[in-house]
């Protein structure tokens, strides 16, 4: 009775260790170790229905169908813009929320700049890193008046890109200069050509003071004087109440901007940066 007693035990631990080892417990898979295994047993699988190749099945470019009742602004749509490259589907935002950050509404010292609707323009003409292959050093703005950019050179050919609006077809000036210094929340004086060409400015003639800082000024937020040979050129890159006029030749000679890009170039831009308007 007491050897029985003294033996138990250990058979009865004996008898688990060979009901465990058949679930594989106490043997490490040492296997799962094997890179080949694992790319076996992780890859992707695909189906490849016999005799198609995939390489030539054409997509299919129908409309998401949609349910009864469901509102069709939750379906996939596009901007409506040419050229326009961002969509959405299934309630993703049609506006990406990037823009949408960039260009909300912004407190400014004493102003409180609107947010822009970047749902209405159109994609290329909001600020975006790109890749600029150029000769300009970097720090150096380059405007395309041809494309309606403009560019603040950075290194390793790179560039900031800002949407821009220019002067109409006789107005505009080209060239190279500097910025011979800047202004947040400028006050507008227009030159006494304009004056003669707009009687209704006079009001705001430098002999009258010019017209005060804020939200209806035409310069915007911010200005940067363009100089060459030590002379103003009486052009300015500038900010515009008016969104709309981006991308378009309207203004009477300066490059307008929108407000928010203008806060963004202005953070960037020291005096006597050099610019090149082509």
């Amino acid at each position: 009775m007491t050897v029985l007693s003294r033996v138990s035990p250990f058979a009865g631990l004996a008898a688990a260790a060979l009901c465990l080892s058949g679930c594989n417990i106490l043997i490490p898979d040492t296997g799962a170790t094997d890179p080949a295994r694992f790319v076996q047993e992780t890859s992707p699988v695909f189906y490849n229905p016999p005799g198609v190749d995939p390489m030539r099945v054409k997509p299919i470019d129908t409309p998401v169908p949609q349910r009864p009742g469901v509102p069709p602004t939750i379906y996939n749509q596009t901007y409506g813009i040419p050229g326009a490259n961002f969509s959405r589907t299934y309630g993703l935002p049609v506006t990406n929320p990037v823009n949408s950050a960039m260009y909300g509404q912004v407190r400014d010292t004493d102003f409180t700049l609107p947010a822009i609707p970047v749902s209405r323009i159109d994609p290329q003409y909001l600020r975006q890193e790109v890749d600029y292959p150029t000769k300009e050093k970097p720090g150096t703005i380059v405007v395309d008046t041809r494309t309606k950019h403009l560019y603040f050179v950075e290194p390793g050919g790179k560039a900031m890109r800002y949407g821009v609006g220019i002067g109409r077809e006789g107005y505009a000036w080209s060239g190279r200069g500097v910025i011979q210094w800047k202004q947040k929340w400028p006050r507008w004086t227009p030159p006494d050509e304009m004056v003669a060409r707009q009687p209704d400015v006079r009001a705001f003639s430098a002999e009258n003071g010019g017209m005060n800082p804020g939200l209806g000024n035409p310069l915007g937020a911010r200005a940067l004087y363009i100089f060459k040979d030590g002379q103003d050129t009486l052009y300015r890159i500038h900010g515009t109440p008016d969104w709309q006029s981006v991308g378009k030749s309207t203004s009477s000679g300066c490059v307008r901007m929108l407000n928010q890009d203008v806060v963004d170039l202005y953070d960037r831009v020291p005096a006597k940066t050099e610019i090149v308007v082509m």
